[in-house]
Protein backbone atom coordinates (compact mmCIF):
# COMPACT_ATOMS: atom_id res chain seq x y z
CA UNK A 1 0.00 0.00 0.00
CA UNK A 2 0.97 3.66 0.01
CA UNK A 3 4.34 4.17 1.64
CA UNK A 4 4.60 7.45 3.55
CA UNK A 5 8.00 9.08 3.56
CA UNK A 6 8.63 12.08 5.73
CA UNK A 7 11.90 14.04 5.82
CA UNK A 8 14.56 12.58 8.09
CA UNK A 9 18.30 12.90 8.34
CA UNK A 10 20.09 10.05 6.61
CA UNK A 11 23.79 9.46 7.04
CA UNK A 12 25.51 9.04 3.68
CA UNK A 13 27.81 6.04 3.33
CA UNK A 14 29.91 4.88 0.36
CA UNK A 15 27.41 2.08 -0.23
CA UNK A 16 24.38 4.39 -0.23
CA UNK A 17 26.17 6.95 -2.43
CA UNK A 18 26.95 4.21 -4.95
CA UNK A 19 23.32 3.08 -4.97
CA UNK A 20 22.17 6.63 -5.63
CA UNK A 21 24.69 7.19 -8.42
CA UNK A 22 24.01 3.90 -10.20
CA UNK A 23 20.23 4.37 -9.94
CA UNK A 24 20.46 7.88 -11.36
CA UNK A 25 22.67 6.69 -14.22
CA UNK A 26 20.25 3.86 -15.01
CA UNK A 27 17.31 6.28 -15.02
CA UNK A 28 19.21 8.58 -17.40
CA UNK A 29 20.13 5.80 -19.85
CA UNK A 30 18.89 6.20 -23.43
CA UNK A 31 19.55 2.72 -24.82
CA UNK A 32 18.97 -0.89 -23.86
CA UNK A 33 22.70 -1.51 -24.15
CA UNK A 34 23.46 1.15 -21.56
CA UNK A 35 20.50 -0.06 -19.47
CA UNK A 36 22.10 -3.51 -19.27
CA UNK A 37 25.46 -2.02 -18.22
CA UNK A 38 24.01 0.01 -15.33
CA UNK A 39 21.54 -2.71 -14.30
CA UNK A 40 24.35 -5.26 -14.01
CA UNK A 41 26.44 -2.92 -11.86
CA UNK A 42 23.48 -1.95 -9.69
CA UNK A 43 22.30 -5.56 -9.29
CA UNK A 44 25.80 -6.67 -8.26
CA UNK A 45 25.88 -3.99 -5.56
CA UNK A 46 22.34 -4.74 -4.34
CA UNK A 47 23.02 -8.48 -4.20
CA UNK A 48 26.05 -7.84 -2.00
CA UNK A 49 23.99 -5.69 0.38
CA UNK A 50 21.27 -8.36 0.55
CA UNK A 51 23.84 -11.07 1.24
CA UNK A 52 25.22 -8.90 4.07
CA UNK A 53 21.66 -8.34 5.40
CA UNK A 54 22.17 -4.60 4.97
CA UNK A 55 18.51 -3.58 4.57
CA UNK A 56 19.14 -0.13 6.05
CA UNK A 57 21.42 1.05 3.25
CA UNK A 58 18.83 0.04 0.63
CA UNK A 59 15.89 1.70 2.39
CA UNK A 60 17.94 4.84 3.08
CA UNK A 61 18.71 5.14 -0.64
CA UNK A 62 15.05 4.66 -1.54
CA UNK A 63 14.04 7.32 0.98
CA UNK A 64 16.54 9.79 -0.45
CA UNK A 65 15.42 9.21 -4.03
CA UNK A 66 11.68 9.31 -3.38
CA UNK A 67 11.22 13.10 -2.95
CA UNK A 68 13.37 13.83 -5.98
CA UNK A 69 13.72 11.94 -9.25
CA UNK A 70 10.91 9.42 -9.55
CA UNK A 71 12.67 7.65 -12.43
CA UNK A 72 15.75 6.95 -10.32
CA UNK A 73 13.54 5.72 -7.46
CA UNK A 74 11.65 3.40 -9.82
CA UNK A 75 14.92 2.13 -11.29
CA UNK A 76 16.28 1.24 -7.86
CA UNK A 77 13.03 -0.40 -6.70
CA UNK A 78 12.88 -2.54 -9.84
CA UNK A 79 16.44 -3.79 -9.40
CA UNK A 80 16.08 -4.40 -5.64
CA UNK A 81 12.88 -6.39 -6.14
CA UNK A 82 14.45 -8.41 -8.95
CA UNK A 83 17.51 -9.19 -6.82
CA UNK A 84 15.35 -10.26 -3.87
CA UNK A 85 13.08 -12.57 -5.89
CA UNK A 86 15.47 -14.08 -8.47
CA UNK A 87 18.75 -15.99 -8.59
CA UNK A 88 20.99 -16.75 -11.58
CA UNK A 89 23.97 -19.03 -12.10
CA UNK A 90 26.36 -18.26 -14.95
CA UNK A 91 28.36 -21.45 -14.48
CA UNK A 92 28.10 -24.28 -17.04
CA UNK A 93 24.81 -26.04 -16.47
CA UNK A 94 23.63 -23.03 -14.47
CA UNK A 95 20.02 -22.21 -13.66
CA UNK A 96 17.53 -19.41 -13.11
CA UNK A 97 15.30 -19.20 -10.01
CA UNK A 98 12.28 -16.98 -9.47
CA UNK A 99 10.10 -16.60 -6.40
CA UNK A 100 6.38 -16.54 -7.23
CA UNK A 101 3.19 -16.05 -5.25
CA UNK A 102 -0.40 -17.07 -5.88
CA UNK A 103 -2.80 -14.62 -4.18
CA UNK A 104 -6.24 -15.80 -3.09
CA UNK A 105 -8.85 -13.20 -2.12
CA UNK A 106 -11.24 -14.52 0.53
CA UNK A 107 -13.95 -13.40 2.91
CA UNK A 108 -15.86 -15.18 5.63
CA UNK A 109 -18.06 -14.57 8.66
CA UNK A 110 -15.58 -16.82 10.44
CA UNK A 111 -11.80 -16.72 10.75
CA UNK A 112 -9.99 -16.99 7.41
CA UNK A 113 -7.45 -19.81 7.80
CA UNK A 114 -3.70 -19.53 7.38
CA UNK A 115 -0.91 -21.87 8.43
CA UNK A 116 0.61 -25.24 7.46
CA UNK A 117 -0.52 -27.10 4.34
CA UNK A 118 -0.52 -30.87 4.65
CA UNK A 119 1.47 -33.13 2.33
CA UNK A 120 -1.52 -34.41 0.35
CA UNK A 121 -2.76 -30.89 -0.36
CA UNK A 122 0.75 -29.76 -1.38
CA UNK A 123 1.00 -32.73 -3.72
CA UNK A 124 -2.29 -31.81 -5.40
CA UNK A 125 -1.23 -28.16 -5.77
CA UNK A 126 2.07 -29.28 -7.30
CA UNK A 127 0.35 -31.58 -9.82
CA UNK A 128 -1.99 -28.86 -11.07
CA UNK A 129 0.70 -26.18 -11.23
CA UNK A 130 2.91 -28.48 -13.28
CA UNK A 131 0.00 -29.52 -15.52
CA UNK A 132 -1.33 -26.05 -16.27
CA UNK A 133 1.36 -23.41 -15.71
CA UNK A 134 4.91 -24.75 -15.65
CA UNK A 135 7.18 -25.34 -18.63
CA UNK A 136 7.96 -28.97 -19.31
CA UNK A 137 11.50 -28.82 -17.87
CA UNK A 138 10.80 -26.37 -15.01
CA UNK A 139 11.07 -27.56 -11.43
CA UNK A 140 9.03 -26.38 -8.48
CA UNK A 141 9.63 -25.81 -4.78
CA UNK A 142 6.52 -25.11 -2.67
CA UNK A 143 6.37 -23.62 0.82
CA UNK A 144 4.15 -25.80 3.00
CA UNK A 145 2.38 -22.76 4.45
CA UNK A 146 -0.67 -20.68 3.53
CA UNK A 147 0.51 -17.13 4.23
CA UNK A 148 -1.51 -14.18 5.48
CA UNK A 149 -0.13 -10.69 4.69
CA UNK A 150 1.23 -10.48 8.25
CA UNK A 151 3.26 -13.66 7.76
CA UNK A 152 4.99 -12.84 4.49
CA UNK A 153 8.63 -11.67 4.53
CA UNK A 154 8.65 -8.11 5.82
CA UNK A 155 11.87 -6.90 4.17
CA UNK A 156 13.92 -7.33 1.01
CA UNK A 157 16.52 -9.28 2.99
CA UNK A 158 13.87 -11.66 4.33
CA UNK A 159 12.47 -12.09 0.82
CA UNK A 160 15.94 -12.88 -0.57
CA UNK A 161 16.44 -15.45 2.20
CA UNK A 162 13.15 -17.16 1.31
CA UNK A 163 14.13 -17.13 -2.37
CA UNK A 164 17.38 -18.91 -1.49
CA UNK A 165 15.64 -21.58 0.58
CA UNK A 166 12.81 -22.23 -1.86
CA UNK A 167 15.24 -22.12 -4.78
CA UNK A 168 17.30 -24.93 -3.24
CA UNK A 169 14.08 -26.91 -2.71
CA UNK A 170 13.04 -26.29 -6.33
CA UNK A 171 16.36 -27.60 -7.66
CA UNK A 172 15.43 -30.96 -6.14
CA UNK A 173 11.66 -30.66 -6.84
CA UNK A 174 10.98 -30.68 -3.11
CA UNK A 175 8.74 -28.73 -0.76
CA UNK A 176 10.09 -26.39 1.91
CA UNK A 177 8.97 -26.93 5.49
CA UNK A 178 8.30 -23.59 7.16
CA UNK A 179 9.05 -23.17 10.87
CA UNK A 180 5.61 -22.38 12.26
CA UNK A 181 7.07 -21.28 15.60
CA UNK A 182 8.69 -18.30 13.87
CA UNK A 183 5.47 -17.12 12.27
CA UNK A 184 3.58 -14.17 13.80
CA UNK A 185 -0.12 -14.46 14.58
CA UNK A 186 -2.38 -13.02 11.92
CA UNK A 187 -5.07 -10.42 12.58
CA UNK A 188 -8.57 -11.58 11.63
CA UNK A 189 -10.52 -9.53 9.09
CA UNK A 190 -13.78 -10.08 7.28
CA UNK A 191 -11.96 -9.90 3.93
CA UNK A 192 -8.31 -10.71 3.42
CA UNK A 193 -5.69 -12.23 1.11
CA UNK A 194 -3.90 -15.54 1.43
CA UNK A 195 -0.80 -16.57 -0.50
CA UNK A 196 0.76 -19.75 -1.83
CA UNK A 197 4.50 -19.06 -2.21
CA UNK A 198 6.84 -21.11 -4.39
CA UNK A 199 10.04 -20.99 -6.44
CA UNK A 200 10.51 -22.07 -10.05
CA UNK A 201 13.83 -23.07 -11.53
CA UNK A 202 15.10 -24.10 -14.94
CA UNK A 203 18.20 -24.04 -17.08
CA UNK A 204 19.84 -20.65 -17.66
CA UNK A 205 17.56 -18.78 -20.07
CA UNK A 206 15.16 -21.72 -20.42
CA UNK A 207 11.36 -21.22 -20.22
CA UNK A 208 9.76 -21.50 -16.80
CA UNK A 209 6.09 -21.13 -17.81
CA UNK A 210 4.04 -22.99 -20.42
CA UNK A 211 3.28 -19.86 -22.43
CA UNK A 212 7.03 -19.31 -22.91
CA UNK A 213 7.15 -22.55 -24.89
CA UNK A 214 4.68 -21.24 -27.52
CA UNK A 215 2.52 -24.18 -26.62
CA UNK A 216 -0.40 -22.23 -25.20
CA UNK A 217 -1.48 -18.63 -24.66
CA UNK A 218 -0.96 -17.16 -21.20
CA UNK A 219 -4.68 -16.42 -20.73
CA UNK A 220 -5.59 -20.01 -21.63
CA UNK A 221 -3.09 -21.49 -19.17
CA UNK A 222 -4.20 -19.17 -16.37
CA UNK A 223 -7.89 -19.92 -17.07
CA UNK A 224 -7.22 -23.67 -16.88
CA UNK A 225 -5.33 -23.20 -13.62
CA UNK A 226 -8.13 -21.08 -12.15
CA UNK A 227 -10.72 -23.70 -13.04
CA UNK A 228 -8.77 -26.70 -11.75
CA UNK A 229 -6.62 -25.05 -9.10
CA UNK A 230 -9.55 -23.41 -7.34
CA UNK A 231 -10.97 -26.83 -6.50
CA UNK A 232 -7.60 -27.90 -5.10
CA UNK A 233 -7.20 -24.75 -3.00
CA UNK A 234 -10.81 -24.60 -1.77
CA UNK A 235 -10.23 -27.11 1.09
CA UNK A 236 -7.57 -24.73 2.47
CA UNK A 237 -10.25 -22.06 2.99
CA UNK A 238 -13.38 -23.76 4.37
CA UNK A 239 -16.46 -21.58 4.92
CA UNK A 240 -14.88 -18.85 2.79
CA UNK A 241 -15.88 -17.20 -0.45
CA UNK A 242 -12.72 -17.00 -2.54
CA UNK A 243 -11.40 -15.52 -5.76
CA UNK A 244 -8.24 -16.80 -7.42
CA UNK A 245 -5.58 -14.53 -8.86
CA UNK A 246 -2.97 -15.78 -11.33
CA UNK A 247 0.53 -16.76 -10.17
CA UNK A 248 3.01 -13.93 -10.65
CA UNK A 249 6.52 -12.96 -9.68
CA UNK A 250 6.52 -12.34 -5.94
CA UNK A 251 6.51 -8.53 -5.73
CA UNK A 252 4.17 -8.14 -8.69
CA UNK A 253 1.75 -10.58 -7.02
CA UNK A 254 1.76 -8.54 -3.81
CA UNK A 255 1.07 -5.30 -5.67
CA UNK A 256 -1.74 -6.79 -7.75
CA UNK A 257 -3.27 -8.40 -4.66
CA UNK A 258 -3.19 -5.02 -2.88
CA UNK A 259 -4.96 -3.45 -5.83
CA UNK A 260 -7.56 -6.20 -6.24
CA UNK A 261 -8.27 -6.54 -2.52
CA UNK A 262 -9.77 -3.05 -2.28
CA UNK A 263 -12.82 -3.53 -4.54
CA UNK A 264 -13.05 -7.11 -3.28
CA UNK A 265 -13.32 -5.88 0.31
CA UNK A 266 -16.20 -3.58 -0.69
CA UNK A 267 -18.05 -6.39 -2.47
CA UNK A 268 -17.43 -8.65 0.53
CA UNK A 269 -18.81 -6.03 2.92
CA UNK A 270 -21.99 -5.67 0.87
CA UNK A 271 -22.46 -9.46 0.75
CA UNK A 272 -21.80 -9.70 4.49
CA UNK A 273 -24.37 -7.04 5.33
CA UNK A 274 -26.95 -8.63 3.04
CA UNK A 275 -26.37 -12.01 4.68
CA UNK A 276 -26.34 -10.80 8.28
CA UNK A 277 -29.30 -8.45 7.99
CA UNK A 278 -31.41 -10.22 5.34
CA UNK A 279 -31.47 -7.02 3.28
CA UNK A 280 -30.94 -6.06 -0.34
CA UNK A 281 -27.92 -3.98 -1.39
CA UNK A 282 -30.30 -1.14 -2.23
CA UNK A 283 -31.26 -0.94 1.48
CA UNK A 284 -27.82 0.40 2.40
CA UNK A 285 -26.21 3.82 2.13
CA UNK A 286 -22.44 4.25 1.73
CA UNK A 287 -20.52 7.31 2.92
CA UNK A 288 -17.07 7.89 1.41
CA UNK A 289 -14.54 10.00 3.32
CA UNK A 290 -10.95 11.04 2.49
CA UNK A 291 -8.59 10.57 5.45
CA UNK A 292 -5.39 12.56 5.86
CA UNK A 293 -2.34 12.52 8.07
CA UNK A 294 0.29 14.85 6.63
CA UNK A 295 -1.08 13.88 3.25
CA UNK A 296 -4.00 11.91 1.85
CA UNK A 297 -3.46 8.35 3.10
CA UNK A 298 -6.69 6.41 2.57
CA UNK A 299 -10.42 6.46 2.05
CA UNK A 300 -12.86 4.96 4.51
CA UNK A 301 -16.36 3.89 3.63
CA UNK A 302 -19.07 3.81 6.28
CA UNK A 303 -22.24 1.78 5.68
CA UNK A 304 -25.64 2.76 7.10
CA UNK A 305 -29.19 1.61 6.56
CA UNK A 306 -30.95 4.04 4.26
CA UNK A 307 -32.89 6.56 6.29
CA UNK A 308 -30.58 6.07 9.31
CA UNK A 309 -27.36 7.80 10.36
CA UNK A 310 -25.80 5.05 12.49
CA UNK A 311 -22.71 3.51 10.85
CA UNK A 312 -23.09 -0.27 11.01
CA UNK A 313 -20.00 -1.37 9.11
CA UNK A 314 -16.89 0.07 7.50
CA UNK A 315 -14.17 -0.59 4.95
CA UNK A 316 -10.71 0.97 4.57
CA UNK A 317 -9.49 1.69 1.01
CA UNK A 318 -5.73 2.45 1.29
CA UNK A 319 -3.98 4.40 -1.42
CA UNK A 320 -1.30 2.68 -3.46
CA UNK A 321 2.17 4.12 -3.96
CA UNK A 322 1.39 6.01 -7.17
CA UNK A 323 -2.08 7.27 -6.27
CA UNK A 324 -2.77 10.82 -5.20
CA UNK A 325 -5.92 11.86 -7.07
CA UNK A 326 -8.66 12.28 -4.47
CA UNK A 327 -11.65 12.76 -6.77
CA UNK A 328 -10.58 9.99 -9.16
CA UNK A 329 -10.27 7.44 -6.35
CA UNK A 330 -13.56 8.49 -4.76
CA UNK A 331 -15.28 8.03 -8.12
CA UNK A 332 -13.70 4.58 -8.48
CA UNK A 333 -15.06 3.58 -5.06
CA UNK A 334 -18.49 4.92 -5.94
CA UNK A 335 -18.50 2.91 -9.18
CA UNK A 336 -17.74 -0.33 -7.32
CA UNK A 337 -20.54 0.37 -4.85
CA UNK A 338 -23.10 1.16 -7.53
CA UNK A 339 -22.08 -1.83 -9.66
CA UNK A 340 -22.84 -4.02 -6.67
CA UNK A 341 -26.27 -2.61 -5.92
CA UNK A 342 -25.61 0.24 -3.47
CA UNK A 343 -27.35 3.17 -5.15
CA UNK A 344 -27.29 5.68 -2.26
CA UNK A 345 -23.69 6.94 -2.12
CA UNK A 346 -22.51 10.12 -0.36
CA UNK A 347 -19.00 11.50 -0.99
CA UNK A 348 -17.91 13.89 1.77
CA UNK A 349 -15.96 16.96 0.64
CA UNK A 350 -14.03 17.67 3.86
CA UNK A 351 -10.61 16.43 5.02
CA UNK A 352 -10.96 13.89 7.82
CA UNK A 353 -8.20 12.96 10.31
CA UNK A 354 -7.09 9.33 10.61
CA UNK A 355 -8.54 8.13 13.90
CA UNK A 356 -8.98 4.80 15.67
CA UNK A 357 -11.05 3.61 18.60
CA UNK A 358 -9.20 4.14 21.88
CA UNK A 359 -10.65 0.93 23.34
CA UNK A 360 -10.38 -1.66 20.54
CA UNK A 361 -8.07 0.01 18.01
CA UNK A 362 -10.56 -0.35 15.13
CA UNK A 363 -10.66 2.38 12.46
CA UNK A 364 -13.42 4.96 12.82
CA UNK A 365 -15.63 5.54 9.77
CA UNK A 366 -17.45 8.49 8.21
CA UNK A 367 -21.12 9.11 9.05
CA UNK A 368 -23.61 10.99 6.84
CA UNK A 369 -23.10 14.01 9.13
CA UNK A 370 -19.39 14.11 8.28
CA UNK A 371 -18.32 12.81 11.68
CA UNK A 372 -15.88 9.96 12.29
CA UNK A 373 -17.54 7.27 14.40
CA UNK A 374 -17.32 3.65 15.52
CA UNK A 375 -19.12 1.11 13.33
CA UNK A 376 -21.62 -0.96 15.33
CA UNK A 377 -23.96 -3.63 14.00
CA UNK A 378 -27.53 -3.43 15.32
CA UNK A 379 -28.16 -5.70 18.31
CA UNK A 380 -30.45 -8.05 16.42
CA UNK A 381 -27.70 -8.67 13.84
CA UNK A 382 -24.69 -8.75 16.15
CA UNK A 383 -22.04 -11.27 15.29
CA UNK A 384 -18.56 -12.14 16.46
CA UNK A 385 -17.13 -11.49 12.98
CA UNK A 386 -14.68 -8.58 12.70
CA UNK A 387 -16.23 -5.27 11.72
CA UNK A 388 -13.36 -3.75 9.75
CA UNK A 389 -11.15 -4.76 6.85
CA UNK A 390 -7.68 -4.44 5.46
Amino acid sequence: MKRSRFPRRIKQTPDSELLLRLSTELASSTSRLEDAFWENRLAKHVNRLLAEHDERTITDALDQLYPGTDQAFDALVDVVEACAETRHSDSPGGHDIILIAIPILAWSRFQIPSGPINADQLSSIRVHLQAHLLASEARLGLADFLYSPDQLPQSYVDTATLTEKLGRAALHSRDLKIDVSQMPDTVNFLSDTRYIVAALTGGRGAPLFRWQEDEIARITAVTQWNEQGSEVLRPLLPACAMEMMPPMAYHAALREADRASRPYSLVSAISYLQTMMSRQATDFRAVIGAYHDKQLEEFRIGFCLRGHKDVIHGVVWPLLESEDGESETANQIEAVLRNNGVVDVLILDQRLPIEYCDDCGAPLYPSPDGETVHAEMPDESSDVSPRHLH
